[in-house]
């Protein structure tokens, strides 16, 4: 995982979840920030899709169980893109 796409994923989930981003690691999920509920949930697939020019499919959307499990899925995806 390279941390640009970490970094990058970290800031929205941040901003997103209001909480400091030095208090977002990888391990970071709904089950340890209060603010990750369904609909915000939403709004980072809504704001990875964007900010990556991506577009996630259902089963990928489950997968982002955790702020470093959404930039392993990004950057897999970056990586099988055409150029």
């Amino acid at each position: 995982m390279t941390a640009t796409v970490f970094d990058q994923i970290r800031t929205m989930a941040s901003d997103l979840f209001g909480v400091p981003v030095d208090q977002i690691s990888a391990a970071s999920s709904a089950q340890t920030l209060d603010n990750w509920d369904s609909i915000q949930h939403l709004n980072l697939v809504l704001a990875v899709e964007e900010k990556f020019g991506l577009q996630l499919s259902p089963e990928e959307i489950e997968q982002m169980k955790t702020v470093g499990d959404t930039a392993k899925l990004v950057e897999s995806k970056l990586q099988a893109a055409p150029r």
